[in-house]
C-alpha cells in the first residue's frame, strides 16, 4: 500500500474516533422523572421557573450557588442547585433549560440556558385587547 492511502486510513480512523467521544459525551433532553432514573447521565430539562417558591442566592455566603424550583415540561416540580451565580433577567424568564444530573432529591446543574422575552415582539401580540 501506499503511504498516502495509510496515511488516508489514519485520518479516517481518527475522525471515527472523535465523533465517536463527542456523541458519547453528549447530554440529551430530558425530564425530571428521566434524570432521576439515570442519576450518572447528565441531561438537559426544560421547563419553567415556579416563582411560588422561594430563590436562594447569597453571594457573601457561596458567590457560585443559586437555588430555585423549577417545573418541567411534564408538570414535575423540583429544587435546582445551579453552581453558578443567579443570572441576570433570570425572574424575567420565559423558558428555562437546566444542565445537570439528578443528586438525591434535587437536580444539579453545572449550567444553564434561559430564553427571555424578546424585544423584537411585535406589541400587539402581547397586548391582544389594543387597537390601532
Amino acid at each position: 500500500m501506499k503511504r498516502s492511502h495509510l496515511l488516508a486510513i489514519l485520518l479516517i480512523a481518527a475522525a471515527v474516533g472523535a465523533i465517536l467521544s463527542t456523541v458519547a459525551d453528549s447530554s440529551t433532553y430530558a425530564t425530571f422523572s428521566i434524570a432521576a432514573e439515570n442519576p450518572t447521565s447528565t441531561y438537559h430539562v426544560v421547563g419553567k421557573l415556579d416563582k411560588s417558591q422561594p430563590q436562594v442566592y447569597n453571594p457573601s455566603v457561596n458567590a457560585d450557588l443559586f437555588s430555585f424550583f423549577m417545573i418541567d415540561n411534564d408538570g414535575m416540580e423540583k429544587q435546582v442547585l445551579l453552581n453558578r451565580a443567579k443570572p441576570q433577567d433570570f425572574d424575567k424568564s420565559e423558558q428555562i433549560v437546566v444542565i445537570g444530573k439528578q443528586e438525591g432529591e434535587v437536580f444539579v446543574a453545572s449550567d444553564i440556558l434561559m430564553k427571555c422575552p424578546s424585544k423584537y415582539n411585535n406589541p400587539k401580540d402581547q397586548n391582544p385587547q389594543q387597537t390601532m
